[in-house]
């Protein structure tokens, strides 16, 4: 069975993590096929993707049989690979939820930081755990510290320690803990709420929050205000404020 499943029902596509007997650990050849399917679920129609996983972990993140007795530019090349997933996450046009049902850590807690949302089973938990062992989580801090704040990811790098569910929401590495039985119903009714409107306006809206969350105040601004007023003469734009001034729901463009 292929360890990455791609799945459709109705405007929805779930992407699973199927790779069980090794923890969904992230060998070269599995982020590979992840990019890939995320990649040709952004050529389709589907408006929303749902990461997901199955075995007794969400990711144990890397697979150290990969990385033990490899060369810098292999670990180099490797880490290379895992960061195009997390950019390529980000790029898609879909609204991307991840459904965590148990423990991500390492680079599986930066799979999740790197999806657009994220909804979590109570009995879930996260955690950088390089910071007590001997290979500090350097790359997995990238997305975890934009996420949570400087305070909290520095305890999470330098402790290493499993953040329950409930607290990874509170710091907003997650957006909701539910209890485990709702994890389902609750991830579908967040994407549902996330794809509403147009989606050629969504997916724009999605590519221009990310470049200028990395930015100064400033410059953020400057280029927030261009992307703005070019997406007005839209039709999508367009249709959506003469809706509002008709007290009508809008017709989206097809």
């Amino acid at each position: 069975m292929s360890d990455v499943l791609v799945q459709r029902d109705g405007a929805f596509t779930t992407i699973t993590m199927n790779r069980p007997r090794r923890r969904n650990a992230l060998s070269r050849a599995f982020l590979l096929s992840l990019t890939e399917a995320f990649r040709e679920v952004a050529d389709t129609d589907a408006r929303g993707i749902v990461l997901a996983a199955e075995g007794p972990v969400f990711s144990a993140g890397h697979d150290f049989a990969d990385l033990a007795g490899a060369s810098h530019a292999e670990v180099r090349s490797l880490l290379q690979t895992c960061t195009e997933l997390m950019r390529t996450i980000q790029s898609v046009p879909q609204v991307v939820v991840a459904r965590v049902h148990a423990l991500a850590t390492a680079a599986g807690c930066q799979l999740v930081a790197s999806c657009d949302l994220a909804v979590a089973a109570e009995s879930a938990g996260f955690a950088a755990p390089g910071g007590k062992g001997g290979w500090f989580c350097h790359t997995p801090m990238v997305p975890i510290a934009r996420g949570v704040g400087r305070k909290r990811a520095v305890e999470m790098a330098l402790t290493g320690e499993v953040v329950d569910a409930r607290t990874a929401a509170v710091w907003g590495l997650i957006n909701y803990a539910v209890p485990d039985a709702e994890l389902g119903e609750a991830t579908l009714a967040l994407l549902t709420r996330a794809t509403q409107g147009s989606p050629s306006s969504k997916a724009l809206g999605k590519q221009a929050l990310y470049a200028q969350l990395d930015r100064p105040e400033a410059d953020a601004y400057t280029y927030a205000i261009e992307v703005m007023a070019a997406a007005s003469q839209t039709p999508e734009a367009q249709e959506g404020m003469r809706a509002f001034l008709d007290k009508r729901r809008p017709d989206w463009p097809a």
